[in-house]
């Protein structure tokens, strides 16, 4: 079955970086296009960033714009959040998505569990 395992999470400084992986297995992991997502406390599910199954393509929030990083490695069946200029309102779990096709557009199916980024001096 499916199975997605968020790490590098953790306590960072206002300003400082993150990098945020998410190993995959159970599936054909370089047909599918690969999201990342986050909750903060208290609030809603939010779309963080994307990228296709051929890694051509990404995409972003645009409050992420700039500041992250999406990347993947289909050898490690592995995907990234590189998170930089941290902000305390990145404070949140984030966890990864597999999506139905090698297309961002076709909707999510799977979640990991997710690993909590807290940013806060």
């Amino acid at each position: 079955q499916v199975q997605l395992v968020e790490s590098g999470g953790g306590l960072a400084q206002p300003g400082g970086s993150l990098r945020l992986s998410c190993a995959a297995s159970g599936f054909t992991f370089n047909n599918y296009a690969m999201s990342w997502a986050r909750q903060a406390p208290g609030k809603g599910p939010e779309w963080v960033s994307a990228i296709s199954s051929d890694v051509r393509n990404t995409y972003y929030a645009d409050s992420m714009k700039g500041r992250f990083t999406i990347a993947r490695d289909n050898a490690k069946n592995t995907v990234y959040l590189q998170m930089d200029s941290l902000k305390p309102e990145d404070t949140a779990l984030y966890y990864c998505a597999k999506h139905l096709t090698n297309s961002y557009a076709s909707g999510m199916d799977s979640w990991g569990k997710g690993t909590l980024v807290t940013v806060s001096s």
